[in-house]
């Protein structure tokens, strides 16, 4: 685990924990000193590097209170917009002086994503959450197939800097797709990676270069990845991306994990509407059958709390009474009673009753 060690902490700390409110307490030292708090993970921004053409990467050095990470995972980050308290998800790479490298591509419409690729100075500090996700290397000795698209490049990115630092033990074929080849990220690092590493490989597949093949991951060939049956595969990218790669490769390979940015595009039979009752509340809304729940609940003026909106941290699951919702990366149904429903990616296929 990449970890930063917090220090001991010193004995005021300590008193003022028993004397004052942590909010208290940090809305005061926070004036003499941004990263002072007593108990919440903040960093400061400390560099920024333009990463490809609508990309940039920020370092960030984070206070005392950060517990660290595995590579891999990811952190909700908060920022401050006009006032709001906003959080998104990220995928940090450890950096060897203890700082966190992310990498932010600014998305149509995407608030946060556009204040910290546009507006995010140095200087600027956010807020940190316990890291969380299941993007992590696996044990044992199985090679391995890493796929990635878009912003999906960051978690392989910290995977494949921790293999390297192990000397890159398994074969590892990364599979690294874009829409034009300025919109690649760690072009650079990634082949430095592979010229000192002879076990792993990098290949760069642009999906708008007419000069090439058609190489969707639906229809690429993967004839020159070895002994395809015992690789393990760890997918990242946007929702149609992962469950095109589910779709092609779950039950072809030794084990395949995946996680999803986004949610795929609407199928075309999720027309219409559901009733959806809000139990805590006592308020019914009519929401979209095709779209989130988060994202329809949010369009009518709710705002139940939520982290990555990748249906990973599991901030936003609540309970369900009743009805039938629909995992929008996978298509599973589900209407178990009393069981959880992660609102960023389940979206309603009957009436609901929500524990909300």
């Amino acid at each position: 685990m990449n970890a930063i060690l917090a220090p001991r902490p010193l004995w005021p700390v300590r008193l003022a924990r028993h004397v004052v409110s942590p909010a208290l307490f940090d809305f005061w030292s926070t004036r003499i000193n941004p990263l002072w708090t007593l108990e919440q993970p903040l960093a400061r921004i400390v560099s920024r590097v333009q990463a490809s053409r609508d990309a940039v990467t920020l370092v960030l050095r984070p206070n005392r209170h950060w517990k660290g990470m595995h590579a891999g995972q990811h952190v909700n980050l908060g920022v401050e917009i006009e006032g709001r308290r906003l959080q998104r998800s990220y995928s940090p790479t450890v950096l060897g002086d203890g700082n966190l490298a992310i990498t932010v591509k600014a998305i149509t419409g995407g608030l946060v994503s556009g204040h910290l690729a546009r507006d995010a100075r140095i200087g600027t500090v956010v807020s940190l959450d316990t890291a969380f996700g299941e993007m992590v290397l696996p044990g044992g000795t199985d090679n391995l197939l890493l796929l990635a698209a878009g912003s999906g490049i960051t978690p392989m990115r910290a995977l494949l800097r921790s293999l390297a630092g192990r000397g890159m033990p398994v074969d590892v074929d990364l599979m690294y797709w874009a829409r034009r080849r300025d919109e690649l990220c760690f072009v650079d690092e990634l082949d430095a990676l592979a010229a000192a590493h002879p076990r792993l490989r990098v290949s760069y597949l642009i999906t708008r270069d007419d000069a090439s093949p058609d190489p969707r991951i639906d229809t690429v060939s993967l004839d020159a990845i070895t002994a395809l049956a015992g690789r393990r595969v760890l997918a990242c990218g946007p929702g149609g991306f992962v469950q095109a790669a589910r779709s092609r490769l779950e039950g072809q390979v030794a084990h395949f994990a995946a996680e999803a940015f986004s949610v795929p595009v609407r199928a075309d039979g999720d027309e219409g509407e559901v009733q959806v009752h809000l139990a805590r509340s006592g308020r019914t809304l009519s929401l979209p059958r095709g779209t989130s729940l988060l994202e329809g609940l949010e369009a009518q003026g709710i705002r139940p709390r939520h982290g990555c909106r990748m249906g990973i941290c599991n901030t936003c699951a609540c309970g369900r009474q009743s009805g039938t919702t629909r995992q929008l990366l996978t298509g599973d149904l589900s209407s178990e009673p009393s069981s959880q429903v992660r609102l960023c990616i389940s979206a309603p296929s009957t009436d609901l009753i929500l524990d909300l």
